[in-house]
C-alpha cells in the first residue's frame, strides 16, 4: 500500500502545473549544461521584427539560418536537424549578437552586418552568389543579370535567381536587393510583402 502511495505522490508532483519562471530557469540550466558538455551543435532563438518573427540559428562557425514565419519554423528546424545535426537547442544567449544586430538594422542604426556566417547550407555557385550579395550596399539594388556579371558568369542569370531564392540567410545576406532587369521584385523566400518592406526600410533611411 505504501508503495502505491509513493507512486501516486510522484505522479502528483510530476503532473502539477509549473509556473513560467520555473520553466525558464530549468531551460536556462539545461541550456548551460548542454553547452558546457558540447552537446549543442545548433543554437536557435526567435526574435520579433517588423516583417514578423524571425528564426535565428547558429553553429559554432556562425549564423547558419534566418527564417521567416511563412517558411514554417518547425520545418526549418527539422531541415537543419536533417542537413546539419539533430543536436539542436533553443539557446537565445548564443544568438544575442545576431539578435542585437537585427534589431539595429530594423531601427535604422545598422547598414551592414558584422556576424560570422556559416554558409554550409549552400554549395557551389549558389554559395558563390551568396558570398557576393553583401557587396550590394544598403539602399542599393542590382538586377539578377548584374549579379551574374559580378560573380563572373554573365549568362547565369537564372542560376543567380535560384541562388537568391534559396538564400538561407535572408536579411543578413541581402538577396532582397536583387531585382528583375525590368525593376520588378522577382521572388523572395519571405514573400513579396517582406521584400517590399525591407526595400522601403532602406530607402527611408
Amino acid at each position: 500500500m505504501s508503495g502505491t502511495r509513493s507512486h501516486d505522490d510522484v505522479l502528483s508532483v510530476l503532473s502539477a502545473p509549473v509556473d513560467a519562471g520555473t520553466l525558464a530557469r530549468l531551460h536556462r540550466r539545461l541550456e548551460a549544461e548542454a553547452q558546457a558538455a558540447a552537446l549543442v551543435d545548433i543554437a536557435y532563438t526567435v526574435v520579433d521584427s517588423p516583417v514578423g518573427p524571425l528564426l535565428l540559428a547558429a553553429t559554432d562557425r556562425g549564423l547558419v539560418r534566418v527564417a521567416f514565419a511563412v517558411e514554417g519554423h518547425d520545418q526549418v528546424l527539422q531541415a537543419l536537424a536533417d542537413k546539419v545535426s539533430p543536436r539542436i537547442l533553443r539557446a537565445p544567449g548564443r544568438l544575442d549578437t545576431a539578435a542585437r544586430e537585427i534589431d539595429e538594422y530594423f531601427d535604422h542604426r545598422r547598414r551592414a552586418f558584422d556576424l560570422p556566417l556559416d554558409l554550409s547550407l549552400s554549395k557551389g555557385f549558389r554559395q558563390l552568389v551568396q558570398q557576393h550579395l553583401p557587396e550590394i550596399g544598403y539602399g542599393q539594388t542590382r538586377s539578377y543579370r548584374q549579379v551574374a556579371e559580378l560573380v563572373g558568369s554573365p549568362k547565369a542569370v537564372r542560376a543567380v535567381g535560384t541562388a537568391c531564392a534559396t538564400n538561407p540567410l535572408p536579411v543578413v545576406v541581402p538577396c532582397h536587393r536583387v531585382l528583375r532587369t525590368d525593376g520588378t521584385l522577382g521572388g523572395y523566400i519571405g514573400g513579396l510583402e517582406a521584400k517590399t518592406a525591407l526595400l522601403e526600410l532602406e530607402a527611408a533611411a
